[in-house]
């Protein structure tokens, strides 16, 4: 029966898959009560390779071993043991028993959370070391996770199956990270909030999450900072900026300290566009995490953050040709005034973490983010709309050889935006062991004071548009003045129950969460679950289901219409998950690989339309839609060259709304409802691929290769009335290739002068290796008269970023 189970779940992933004839070797890891330890890292000694021991403790190797080769145990907070391979070839192969380090209170905190989450993908750190990215780099390597979707090389932000940038949740040790409100574009966006020179562990999750993380539709990624144990700290710096770190403990190891200093600049990797000007974005970051441990019970921790965005263009001209080869066209302007925009934030969260005895962990958290934005600038911009000649043969062929519009705009914006706020909340888990009980309650005060300024006029050929015989009209208006004081509240309780058996272990979570908001009023109850089963007679094999409601409560910028006012009767938007997936762990060419595939359906109801332009994402602000979004996801990863990790991920996904009661008349007059529709991020393929190898012979000689491909994404004109009036953009692609060289390595024998660093390296990154005009949004030109001699609409590409080359260097000690 468990063969049939196994078979049918996984009819839909057929891997090939490639088993070596080698000796295997496998045991059992436990700790001193007898009780199987998870997540154990099981590396042979003097090479890099190695397993991780399963949730019942398991773990086997095969591989061609000698006789002196012997296996290093180690986990968090216990103590490393070596043994002979010897040991694990004979018949009385006993348990290996992990000792507890020195702080063993630590461990079980540790241990709970391994042990229940279920639904959440751990990504190792190594994973995004040398990632060639020109953004965060967390953030990079989430984008290549199944079920997410990115295509804008200078933002951090991603969707995640069909919800867009404002669905993903983000914790840093257990704090919620917001994102700046009114950023328009990557090229303003600068450095997110995650450092990844400080990041201890990562977790995430693209649907079906736990009712301990809340309120919002799509996914969430949580983000632990270390808790050092040692003098460490880095420096890197590159054509893109530079970034500092340093942690330790002191103090008799009371008092630890990890903090970290990063400035930015895209001015190398702007200066590509086809808009030229004087770009001068400065991005600056400072972060700091402190830990001190007051007793074996008490210990309190800050986390702090500084961010300050500057981001001043002065245009000049700009020249693209784009259309098809049937009607291809030209575009030149011209430009006069600039654009200065800021954004600075602060967070700062204390938290006071109380552990009764072994069993109970209590947490109290109090914490305040403060974002003051503004974004202010006059361009005026003169064009010349011109038709290409196509014909082949023809001495003219691609010049221009009819103008089609003369024209220009006037573009105004004086925004500004402040928002503060404040949170108190308590958390708590007792763990019984095969039982894990959680709960939690957070309250926020939340102050957002908005005033929105910004005009558009556009004339074409002496017209302003649109055309008006008795009066002038700009083409776009938003004026708003809000001022909103509001308090949320929010909680959760629920429970994880480990069943063992003995053909498979089950593990069952249910949780409820509650939350409420003063402003409309609205009581939401989200029940959530999953289950988790793992056969006995295959190791290898997981399978897991998760169902639950998914409630996301309007936040400032969802409950804004496109005319400036608030919606006071906004509700909440409503997302009902349910993912079925599995997980086989296999062994090809001697080295273990794992693969995963999710399919999933999430039906959605009160959506808040919406339509996205670069990064901005502009809502319609009524709940007057439904929706559904349905896919597979599918990962493998492993060590497809001896040593280092490499994975593939492909996503398939279909999402739709419709809105309730629309309709339009046609040009014969008949009445049209157009029922369902793509949404903004209903992109059908993504594949990515992280791909990395070494010289042979020459180790210290490394590469990484970072290929992207995303289907065509739609879109829609800016101020149309209609959601279901959508176009397609070209489908994205992109390769980044990364060359590294260790210079000073911890095995290096004579270090000299340089003997205090631990390792130091120089690389040689190329962004877009092929060169490819990636567009991320349109400036649309309308005229008063096109080649047909009626009003036409023009939607030229906005391109990304094309080839650089990049020097990087690391050091670390």
């Amino acid at each position: 029966m468990i063969k049939k189970i196994n078979l049918f779940l996984l009819f839909f992933t057929l891997p090939v898959l490639l088993f070596a004839q080698q000796v295997e070797i496998g045991g059992i890891v436990i700790t001193p009560g007898n009780e199987p330890m998870p997540d154990v890292n099981i590396r042979i000694k003097d090479s890099n390779y190695g397993t991780v021991t399963n949730i019942n403790g398991e773990f086997s190797i095969k591989r061609e071993f000698q006789k002196t080769d012997s296996l290093i145990f180690s986990h968090l907070g216990y103590q490393t043991i070596v043994l002979p391979v010897e040991k694990f070839l004979s018949e009385t192969n006993e348990p290996v028993t992990m000792q507890p380090g020195s702080e063993e209170l630590e461990v079980v905190e540790v241990k709970g959370r391994k042990s229940i989450d279920r639904t959440l993908i751990k990504i190792d750190k190594k994973e995004f070391e040398y990632l060639p990215t020109t953004a965060g780099s967390v953030e990079s390597i989430i984008k290549k996770m199944p079920g997410v979707a990115a295509r804008n090389e200078l933002s951090s932000q991603y969707s995640v199956r069909g919800g867009n940038y404002d669905e993903n949740l983000v914790y840093v040790n257990g704090v919620e990270i917001y994102r700046p409100l009114i950023v328009r574009s990557g090229r303003q966006e600068g450095l997110s909030f995650l450092n990844s020179d400080m990041v201890s562990t990562i977790n995430f999750s693209a649907g079906g999450f736990e009712a301990r993380y809340g309120d919002k539709m799509s996914s969430v990624l949580d983000i632990k900072y270390k808790r050092p144990r040692k003098f460490a700290g880095d420096f890197d710096i590159s054509f893109l900026g530079t970034s500092a770190h340093i942690e330790d403990q002191v103090g008799n190891g009371k008092l630890s300290y990890n903090t970290g200093f990063r400035y930015k600049t895209n001015q190398y990797l702007l200066n590509t566009l086809d808009q030229e000007g004087d770009y001068k974005p400065n991005f600056y970051d400072w972060q700091a995490f402190l830990n001190y441990k007051a007793s074996d019970k008490l210990e309190f921790e800050f986390l702090g953050n500084y961010s300050l965005n500057k981001y001043k263009f002065i245009p000049q001209k700009r020249e693209t040709s784009f259309g098809t080869i049937k009607d291809a066209l030209n575009i030149n302007i011209y430009y006069e005034g600039q654009e200065v925009d800021q954004f600075e934030n602060y967070l700062g969260a204390f938290t006071t973490k109380y552990y009764p005895n072994n069993k109970l962990l209590m947490r109290f958290i109090a914490s305040s983010f403060v974002t003051q934005e503004s974004e202010t600038y006059d361009i005026l911009g003169e064009y010349y709309l011109n038709e290409l000649d196509k014909a082949y043969n023809s001495e003219t062929y691609g010049d221009s050889i009819l103008n089609i519009g003369v024209g220009g705009f006037l573009e105004h914006a004086r925004n500004y935006m402040t928002a503060k706020v404040h949170t108190l909340s308590h958390t708590g888990m007792w763990n019984e062991g095969l039982n894990v009980l959680r709960w939690g309650i957070k309250f926020k005060h939340e102050i957002i004071d908005d005033r929105t300024n910004e005009w558009k006029m556009v004339d074409s050929a002496g017209y302003s548009v649109p055309y008006n015989d008795s009066t002038i009209n700009l083409y776009h208006t938003l004026n708003a003045d809000n001022f909103i004081v509001s308090n949320r509240l929010s909680g959760y309780l629920q429970n994880t129950f480990h069943l063992p058996g003995e053909k498979a272990d089950w593990y069952f979570n249910g949780g409820v969460r509650f939350s409420y908001w003063s402003f409309n009023n609205e009581f939401l109850v989200s029940p959530r679950i999953s289950v988790s089963y793992e056969p006995r007679m295959n190791s290898r094999f997981r399978h897991y289901f998760s169902a639950g409601y998914y409630y996301q409560p309007p936040f400032y910028k969802e409950m804004k219409r496109p005319d400036g006012t608030l919606n006071h009767n906004i509700k909440a938007q409503k997302s009902i998950h349910f993912v079925l997936g599995t997980e086989y762990n296999f062994m090809a060419w001697g080295r273990p690989f794992k693969y995963t595939a999710d399919v999933y359906y999430k039906k959605m109801d009160h959506l808040i339309p919406y339509k996205i332009n670069n990064v901005k994402v502009r809502y319609a602000g009524e709940n007057m839609a439904k929706g559904y979004a349905t896919g597979i996801d599918m990962k493998v990863n492993g060590e497809f060259v001896d040593g280092v990790e490499s994975w593939a991920s492909l996503s398939i996904m279909k999402t739709e709304e419709d809105i309730k009661g629309d309709y339009y008349f046609n040009e014969q007059g008949e009445r049209v409802e157009p029922g369902f529709y793509p949404r903004p991020t209903d992109q059908l393929v993504n594949f990515s691929l992280f791909f990395q190898d070494y010289v042979p012979s020459f180790p210290t000689y490394k590469m990484q290769l970072s290929l992207h491909y995303g289907s065509r994404l739609p879109f829609s004109p800016p101020n149309s009335e209609r959601y279901d009036l959508i176009f397609e953009m070209p489908s994205y692609r992109r390769v980044d290739i990364g060359f590294s060289k260790l210079i000073i390595g911890e095995k290096s024998a004579d270090r000299g002068f340089f003997k205090h660093l631990k390792t130091w390296w120089i690389g040689l990154e190329i962004f877009n290796l092929l060169d490819v005009n990636n567009t991320i949004s349109y400036q649309w030109i309308q005229t008063v008269n096109n080649q047909s001699g009626i009003s036409g609409e023009y939607a030229v590409p906005n391109y990304l970023t094309s080839r650089r080359f990049n020097l990087k260097m690391i050091v670390k000690f």
